[in-house]
């Protein structure tokens, strides 16, 4: 491919609205003077923390800045067209057709008014001028390109009948549909289980590859990253710490900072806590989603003080079982029960203290906040409703989360909007801390997080745990965060519990060959592991 840059980034700086008072406002930089260039056929990894201007700096490629900020200096090329000197009807015609976006949350992102495949063809019948037949059949192509159920008919579903991670594949699809000449992918693997990871990060190579269209990959996990891209720059507070060839920057890195980055998933293992009480204990749970069953006689227990990480690919179950245990999903059979009383199977049923005794993290923060509630609302609602607080006390307890959840206590004032994707779970997990539970089910907590950050937030909860008792079950497709913070392990697939047992027992001897391939596919920390695994 050519050298020559398709897309040239120069001097670009960002601000972002910030508010002193209820009058005034001043603008805080964002973006402080970073240049990028990247030619067809390339892929450009963003590495850096949550907030250190990665998806900022990916919108800014399609000449956007997200509501509150602006570009304020730089220039944005692309295939010769200065973005910034463009009306708002050239952006559009432009975005869709030569850029596309994959959003890191598809949840945010696709309109739940609507079939998946009404707002794929969008894109096809719009930008590549096809007819409705020939854009459902590249629809329906690019759904089995990515390993979706049933590719005929899976387009035909709305966003929410559909897991996390298929819907993620599906916004996937829909950028490819347009083959536009540039494409930015912000964090388009978060949301899958290491196989179907391993599945889509070969379609993106391949796709790259094939069209010659050039790729912004912006992440928090870097050795994802180092399957995908020919360079990668490494961000933080809006500055660029270093840009290296993928290879070179693994060997050698330059900074201090990134060389943190390398070393996080080295962390030690948990040493397994000593066997104690049964907190939680599920027995023969089975439930479905109208007639579709989703779990069959699913059996798991959590110790008091202990963590169980629940393992499977996207759509196993891992999730409904956690509505179950939450009384958000009443199972059409089995039974839940907390410290050995039977819980009510619907959560109306359930008393204020059993409600307060288990919180959830949800897995996509976007959806799981009020955009009209400031992050004291949300936070502090939770002191107020469970803890009998007054405003004065609910706000004291949503600062000293945020300070233990690693925010600034002015956080309090703002709106879920004006978050980065790592800020938003740490505002989620705060408000299921607020609550005091004794169980706190958490659903991909660290999978908007950076490993520096997730790392923080594993440290954070492995401390309450050992002050205050708390259990907590993991749901997760990160074996790295299994290994290093579960006591036992359940892993689902179809619905079904495969193989359980204590953390040693089931990484060194897996019961059945599905955990073996996902112990397999886990990321590793070097050049060809994607082909090594694909071989």
């Amino acid at each position: 491919m050519s050298a020559t840059p398709l897309l040239t980034i120069d001097d670009l700086h960002v601000e972002a609205r910030a508010r002193n008072g209820a009058a005034r406002a001043s603008w805080k930089a964002i973006l402080k003077g970073v240049s990028l260039g990247v030619a067809r056929g390339q892929v450009l990894g963003l590495i850096g923390e949550s907030g250190a201007g990665k998806s900022t700096l990916g919108l800014a490629a399609m000449g956007h800045a997200r509501r509150g900020c602006r570009i304020c200096g730089g220039e944005v090329v692309l295939g010769g067209l200065a973005l910034r000197h463009l009306d708002a009807a050239q952006l559009r015609d432009l975005r869709g057709r030569r850029v596309a976006y994959v959003a890191q949350s598809a949840a945010a992102a696709f309109n739940p008014a609507h079939t998946i495949l009404r707002q794929v063809l969008e894109v096809t019948q719009i930008h590549r001028d096809l007819d409705r037949r020939r854009a459902r059949e590249r629809a329906v192509q690019l759904f089995e390109r990515m390993a979706l159920p049933h590719p005929a008919a899976f387009g035909e579903r709305y966003p929410h009948e559909v897991s996390g991670g298929q819907l993620q594949r599906a916004m996937t699809a829909m950028a490819l549909a347009g083959e536009p000449d540039l494409i930015v992918f912000d964090e388009p693997t978060t949301a899958l289980d290491v196989t179907t990871q391993i599945e889509v990060l070969a379609i993106i190579r391949e796709a790259v590859r094939e069209t010659g269209a050039a790729a912004l990959y912006i992440s928090h996990d870097l050795a994802v990253v180092a399957q995908i891209a020919d360079r990668i720059k490494v961000l933080r507070d809006g500055v660029e710490i270093e840009e290296q060839g993928t290879g070179e920057l693994l060997a050698h890195p330059g900074h201090e900072y990134t060389r943190a980055l390398l070393g996080v998933r080295s962390a030690r293992a948990k040493t397994n806590a000593a066997p104690a009480a049964p907190l939680l204990v599920v027995r023969g749970v089975s439930a479905a989603y109208g007639r579709t069953p989703v779990l069959h006689e699913v059996d798991v227990s959590v110790q008091r003080g202990h963590n169980l990480a629940l393992v499977g690919e996207s759509g196993s179950g891992k999730s409904t079982l956690a509505r179950v245990i939450c009384g958000l999903l009443p199972p059409s059979s089995g039974s839940v029960s907390l410290d050995g009383a039977p819980l009510s199977p619907a959560l109306a049923g359930r008393s204020p203290e059993a409600r307060r005794r288990i919180q959830i993290v949800y897995q996509n923060p976007d959806v799981a906040m009020n955009p009209r509630h400031t992050v004291a609302d949300i936070v502090g609602r939770a002191a107020r409703v469970f803890l009998g607080r007054d405003a004065a006390g609910a706000l004291q307890r949503t600062r000293e989360l945020l300070r233990l959840v690693g925010l600034d206590e002015d956080y309090s004032a703002r709106y879920p909007g004006q978050l980065s994707g790592g800020q938003k779970q740490r505002v989620c997990i705060a408000r299921a801390l607020a609550a005091d539970p004794d169980l706190v089910i958490c659903d991909e907590v660290t999978s908007a997080l950076d490993p520096l950050v997730a790392d923080g937030i594993v440290a954070l909860l492995a401390a309450l745990q050992r002050e205050l008792g708390i259990s907590y079950i993991f749901i997760t497709h990160d074996l790295a965060l299994v290994r290093s913070i579960a006591d036992e392990v359940t892993v689902l697939r179809d619905g079904r519990v495969i193989d359980a047992g204590d953390r040693e027992s089931v990484f060194a001897a897996p019961g059945d060959g599905y955990t073996g391939q996902l112990i397999a596919a886990t990321p590793q920390m070097r050049l060809g592991w994607l082909d090594s695994v694909l071989a």
